[in-house]
């Protein structure tokens, strides 16, 4: 949280990611390479077809990683600011927001405790849900939810 304030706070929410630019290009040049190498050897033995599944394969992971790039820009923010609390989500095209009143605002994590475990979260109120965080692991959404608790 960006501030102690109970009145006035804010959190942002981000995909972790640990694959790096550089090590994209290394992995896209690996797969690359052995692709390049079987579809060498299957061209020696006649069987030219697979050639052109094996470069298929280098772009299907190629669009599988950019995806996985612009899912990474992706954000939640949620601020408050007295009695308001808003749903923030920002992608590279821009941001939409929510507004909730804090007072009747509710906090819901979907929990199974016999079996230890850990389902979505929720901003619900008046009706409206909006599950947040789903990009975060389980145990960082029962933190993420005891911290929303006690500050609203």
């Amino acid at each position: 949280m960006s501030n102690t304030d109970p009145a006035n706070w804010s959190i942002t929410l981000t995909p972790h990611r640990s694959l790096t630019r550089q090590g994209f290009i290394a992995v896209m040049i690996l797969i690359a390479a052995l692709n390049l190498v079987w579809g060498v050897v299957f061209f020696a033995i006649g069987a030219w077809p697979v050639v052109g599944f094996a470069g298929l394969d280098v772009l299907i992971m190629w669009w599988a990683f950019k995806r996985n790039f612009a899912d990474s820009e992706k954000a939640e923010r949620i601020i408050a600011e007295g009695d308001a609390i808003t749903l923030r989500r920002m992608t590279p095209a821009g941001h939409s927001d929510v507004q909730f009143n804090r007072r009747w605002l509710k906090v819901e994590l979907e929990q199974d405790a016999e079996r230890e475990l850990i389902g979505r979260l929720f901003l619900r109120s008046h009706g409206q849900s909006h599950e947040i965080a789903s990009f975060l692991g389980a145990e960082e959404r029962l933190s993420l939810a005891q911290a929303l608790r006690r500050a609203i």
